[in-house]
């Protein structure tokens, strides 16, 4: 029988950049020709966002939120290695990067063998700045994948008529995403190095805008028009399911596995009910709440369509989660949200703990592993 960890984290780019540059996304708003001028005077905005927004353009605020985010990553970080996983499952979405105008499937297992990433190679090219740990262009990232682990689960899903997509190699983008790579570089924040098989896990979180915006946001210039979206994401519910059927086929695995849901909650560059200037922090507290309480039905009762008006695209990540632990009979161990109004999105953390695990010798697996390479 295999033990299984949840974890709930974000992959928010901004974290990987400084400080002064953290409410990029907020300038390229208030830049944009469409916004309303009544909406570009920070007298005219919610107290919260002018707070953070400040005289200083939200840096001292990104610092705060820079603290906030690296305290909860790294308790996620502690309770990874204590768990020791064989395997890391991570459900990420794809942003117009490996599934582009010829496939874009509702989920995919990306089985492959491992991934090389550079993930400062545009940048650098673009000359977009240096990111938090002054790593060059040139900085490859070398990440196991288990492919052994992806070709059990999407058997497994099928034969639990789950029509999962799976892949060995790349179509057209090399390595991995950044939902996937962040994810990794940010429980590695310290650079202290990770271990860990991963096993990317492709959810179509962007849906009707996924190649329409090509998985970033519209102009407030131009929005599009109904015809121009695309077909829609999978709903929240199939989410849920999807996410119980993987803890069933890992439940019986012979491995270790860490299941994480990597994703910020409602995105303000993806909420045009307020302009792209803030995200939608109320239904963000209400879903918090229910995840906190262990009210899943809360969960369940959500429908694309409030998705989609509140910016949760990238939540439907989250939404496998809840139902993998639903399934699980677990309720996170620990739950924290992380408020923003500026930083374009708001962040949750969760952990959902094993079961305590043992050998005959009465230490943790985390433990033996310590011991073996200390040998």
């Amino acid at each position: 029988m295999g033990d299984i960890l949840g974890l709930g984290m974000t992959h928010y780019p901004g974290l990987a950049a400084r400080d002064e540059n953290m409410t990029g996304i907020l300038r390229q708003v208030l830049a944009d020709p469409g916004l309303p001028e009544r909406d570009r005077d920070p007298a005219n905005w919610p107290e919260p966002l002018r707070r953070e927004y400040g005289a200083d353009q939200g840096k001292a605020a990104a610092a705060a939120h820079r603290e906030a985010l690296l305290n909860n990553l790294r308790r996620l970080r502690k309770a990874l290695d204590d768990f020791a996983p064989d395997v890391v499952v991570i459900w990420g979405d794809d942003q117009y990067e490996n599934f582009k105008e010829d496939v874009i499937p509702a989920f995919c297992i990306l089985a492959f063998d491992h991934a090389d990433v550079k993930p400062w190679e545009r940048q650098s090219r673009a000359g977009l700045g240096s990111n938090v740990w002054g790593e060059d262009g040139e900085t490859t990232f070398h990440f196991p994948i288990h492919r052994e682990a992806g070709k059990y689960l999407a058997r497994g899903l099928l034969e639990r008529d789950v029509d999962v997509a799976y892949a060995y190699r790349p179509l057209h983008h090399d390595g991995i995403g950044h939902a996937f790579a962040n994810t990794v570089l940010f429980l590695d924040y310290d650079r202290a190095g990770f271990p860990y098989p991963i096993l990317p896990f492709q959810v179509n979180c962007y849906g009707s805008r996924v190649i329409a915006q090509r998985g970033y946001r519209s102009s407030l210039a131009a929005p599009l028009a109904e015809a121009d979206l695309d077909p829609p994401s999978p709903s929240p519910k199939r989410c849920l399911q999807v996410g119980a059927a993987t803890a069933q086929v890992f439940r019986d695995s012979p491995w270790r596995v860490a299941l994480i849901a990597s994703s910020s909650w409602s995105h303000a560059f993806l909420t045009d009910k307020h302009h792209q200037l803030y995200p939608d922090v109320e239904a963000d507290r209400r879903l918090y709440e229910a995840l906190r309480e262990g009210d899943y039905d809360v969960w369940r009762n959500v429908p694309l369509s409030a998705i989609e008006q509140s910016g949760h695209q990238e939540l439907l990540n989250w939404f496998c989660l809840v139902g993998a632990m639903e399934a699980l009979g677990r309720t996170p161990d620990v739950c924290e949200y992380v408020e923003s109004w500026a930083m374009n999105s708001s962040k949750c953390f969760a952990i959902f703990d094993a079961p305590r695990t043992v050998s005959a010798s009465g230490r943790t697996r985390a433990e033996e592993r310590a011991i073996h390479a200390a040998d």
